[in-house]
Formats: structure tokens, C-alpha cells, sequence
């Protein structure tokens, strides 16, 4: 498992600048019409970072002669979706299969008319079981269309340093962790005992990654079911500002921007003894962590308030496609969960699907730099543990990147707890004018 697909997704996120992405989508030319099932048709298909899909393409077309795929791959998840909402407006130049993060759904979901419902067009024998409950309801428009299958998903559970852990004394086994990890009331106080065991070492490496798990959990998020800002009115998002800055103000925060160099070496460093950990982080802290701290970290089948997922995208087919049936074939057949499971296989890209939850090739999934941890089942078990899904509204990922995270990034930086939450509010309101 070792994508880190939709870490960089959400690092990048919003801010990138956007440049163009060459689609050819719905502008394919003279492209045949397929009521003949042997007429040639070409096909688009886009993505961003790491889906997998380089050997499924190919697989693809010969069990099917008459289709041609063109895969428009880009490299950063931010500039990608940009240019997707770019082009949506335009009305053309999207790929016939357009991929979606679930960090930019909201972005998409209404504007459920641009894309085609995949209930009515998609191949008949696929069926909303085929996903996890809360993964096929996430892509559901406010009047119930299905705009996207369901790829990957990112599961949420704890990673942390035993040899850290074991230093100051606390338990270090994945096991006698847990009771730590329960809620996130036991979580901020293991932290506190950690501190003070430690000599004031940090317990986590950013405010703003608990917070936004936190934030993602609850009911209802930054915006309400009728599209308007919820934040000051949320006392679940405030209860959980006030534990997450006192927990900064007690030392807990190592104060780090998520994916900046400095927290890309603080994981070398042991500059923090825990992190929320979605599937694809795995790869990330064995990558930033390096070998010489191999079988230091360990992860467990917890996590505060039960369960969460961040990460994970969907296979649309934009209205703009002159083959919307073919394309949705090809969406189909690559969510299915035999080819997830070798998209897993191939780039760790964790599946949605309930057959590949509970595929032996998945399950028996070990990863030696976290001590031989069985992450496929634990992970698979973690995923099962997720409530329904959360209304994204319009604005919520810029609310998240461009308020919520740099609020409490000044916090850590020495503004109080009061002044980094007018911050939020000042700067959410901004964004949902």
C-alpha cells in the first residue's frame, strides 16, 4: 500500500493555480455512434495522481476490440479539478470519463445537471450493494441522481512510534493502545500524559489534521443540508475547536503544516508520536520516515469517535460525452471490485467495494515497515465502521483549506483560541458570499 494519492490531493487542493488539461471528451470529431455494438468508438478517460488503471486499460480493450482509450492523466489533484470545473462551465473538453475526489464532490454535486445519472445509463446489473452504504451515497445530487462509482476510499485508524510510546512509559502494543484511541476525549488526555512523560515532546503533528477528522465525523459539517454556512451555529464544531486548540495550548501540537518539508522530516525526526492515519498515509510515513525507523511505527484498528475516511474519488461521466452508455460501461467495469482489487494491488489504492473488503487477496495484506500489521483486514475493518456520509456543500474543501486549517495554524503560531476562531468565521463567510 503505498499511493499517496489523496494526501496530495488534499495538500495541494484548491490553491494550485489551474493549467490546461488536454481532454477530448465530448470533442472527439466524427466518432461513430454505437447502436452498432462492432462500431469503433474512442474513448476518454481522465484522472489525476495514482488510480491504478495503466495495466486495466489495456485489459479493457481487448475484451473489447471496438473501444479505444485515450487515459489523460495528470500529475496534481489541485490544477486537475480547477481545470474540471473550468470546463464544465465552458461545456466542453471534459474526458467521457472524468474522476472525481471526494474532496471536490461538493464542488460537483450541484451541479448534478452537467453530469449524466449513472442509475439510468450505467450497465444494468450494477447495483448501489456493489459499495459500501455511506461511499454510493456520498455521490447522490440533492433530487437523488447517482453522478459517480465509487474508486477508492480512505479509511481512518492511528498510526503512532511504539518506541516513543514505550519511552514515556505508556502502552505501545497495538492492542493495549486502543483504550487511548477510543474517543477523542481519551485521545487529548493520553496526550496530555504523554507530554508530561515525555518532557514536552509533541503528541500529533498538526491541529488542523485532527480538527478537520474531527470536523468530518460529525452530522453536519461547515455547511447545512440547505447549502448555507453552518460553522457558527455548529456547536459539534466548536466543541471541537475548543479541545483541539486546548490541546495545543498544552503543548500536544508539534505545530507542523501538513505535507510542508518540515512535517515531511518530522516524521524522520520522531517529532510527534501519533497521527491520523486514513490507508494511503501508510505509504506516506514509510516514505518520509525512511528505513532506519522501520518497525518504530505501528498502526491499530482505532480511532476516536469510532470511525472516518479521508480520501477516496468517483468515476463520473460527464453530459458533454457523445458515448455516455460506453463510458459508463468502462466506469463500471473499472469499480468493480476485481478491479479494484488489482488497482490496489498495483498503486494501494484501497477499494470501496464490499466483495474486495472481504477478497482473501486483500485481507491478507501485510506491511513489514509497520511490523508485519495484517492492514488490509484492519483497514477493511475500519472502513466498515464509517456512519453515513456527511452533506458536502458548495464551499466545504475551500473552508477546510482556506479557513479552518490556517486559523488553527495560527493558533499554534501564538494567537488565542478566541482569535484564531474569528479568524475561521471571517474567513469561511468570505468563501460562501
Amino acid at each position: 500500500m503505498r499511493s499517496i494519492r489523496n494526501g496530495l490531493v488534499l495538500a495541494l487542493g484548491i490553491t494550485m493555480t489551474a493549467f490546461g488539461l488536454a481532454a477530448c471528451g465530448g470533442d472527439d470529431g466524427g466518432a461513430p455512434a454505437a447502436s452498432d455494438p462492432n462500431a469503433k468508438v474512442e474513448l476518454s478517460l481522465a484522472t489525476f495522481t495514482e488510480f491504478g488503471y495503466e495495466e486495466l486499460i489495456p485489459e479493457y480493450e481487448r475484451l473489447h476490440p471496438n473501444i479505444k482509450i485515450t487515459h489523460r492523466k495528470t500529475g496534481q489533484g489541485g490544477p486537475y479539478h480547477q481545470d474540471l470545473i473550468t470546463k464544465l462551465a465552458a461545456g466542453s473538453g471534459l474526458a467521457d470519463v472524468t474522476a472525481v475526489e471526494e474532496g471536490h464532490l461538493s464542488n460537483v454535486l450541484d451541479k448534478g445537471s452537467k453530469f449524466n445519472d449513472l442509475t439510468k445509463i450505467g450497465p444494468a446489473d450494477v447495483s448501489p450493494d456493489r459499495w459500501l452504504g455511506w461511499k454510493y451515497d456520498a455521490a447522490k445530487t440533492k433530487d437523488g441522481k447517482v453522478i459517480g462509482y465509487g474508486t477508492d476510499i480512505g479509511p481512518l485508524a492511528m498510526c503512532y512510534r511504539k518506541d516513543m510510546l514505550e519511552a514515556a512509559g505508556m502502552p505501545s502494543d497495538p492492542e493495549a493502545v486502543k483504550p487511548l484511541f477510543a474517543t477523542w476525549d481519551s485521545y487529548f488526555a493520553a496526550g496530555e500524559q504523554y507530554v508530561a512523560k515525555s518532557g514536552g515532546k509533541a503528541w500529533f503533528d498538526s491541529a488542523a489534521q485532527n480538527f478537520n477528522a474531527m470536523v468530518n465525523q460529525l452530522p453536519t459539517g461547515y455547511i447545512g443540508s440547505d447549502d448555507k454556512l453552518a460553522v457558527e451555529s455548529n456547536q459539534g464544531i466548536k466543541d471541537a475547536w475548543t479541545k483541539v486548540t486546548a490541546a495545543v495550548a498544552k503543548g500536544q501540537s508539534a505545530k507542523l503544516t501538513a505535507f510542508s518539508n518540515e512535517w515531511n522530516s518530522g516524521f524522520k525526526q520522531g517529532a510527534f508520536a501519533t497521527k491520523v492515519c486514513p490507508a494511503w498515509m501508510l505509504g506516506v510515513i514509510e516514505e518520509h520516515s525512511g528505513p532506519e525507523n522501520a518497525g518504530k511505527w505501528a498502526v491499530t484498528a482505532a480511532f476516536p469517535g469510532g470511525g472516518g475516511n479521508w480520501g477516496g474519488s468517483y468515476l463520473t461521466v460527464p453530459t458533454q460525452s457523445k458515448h455516455p452508455k460506453e463510458a459508463a460501461e468502462l466506469a463500471a467495469w473499472l469499480t468493480a471490485p476485481e478491479q479494484q482489487i488489482k488497482a490496489f494491488k498495483a498503486k494501494g489504492t484501497f477499494p470501496s467495494q464490499v466483495k474486495a473488503l472481504e477478497d482473501p487477496a486483500l485481507l491478507s495484506e501485510t506491511d513489514a515497515y509497520f511490523g508485519g500489521a495484517k492492514i488490509g483486514q484492519l483497514f477493511a475493518e475500519q472502513a466498515k465502521k464509517v456512519a453515513k456520509p456527511q452533506y458536502k456543500g458548495p464551499g466545504d474543501g475551500q473552508i477546510q483549506e482556506n479557513a479552518s486549517s490556517p486559523a488553527l495554524q495560527a493558533v499554534e503560531q501564538g494567537k488565542s483560541a478566541a482569535e484564531g476562531w474569528t479568524q475561521l468565521l471571517d474567513a469561511a463567510k468570505k468563501i460562501t458570499r
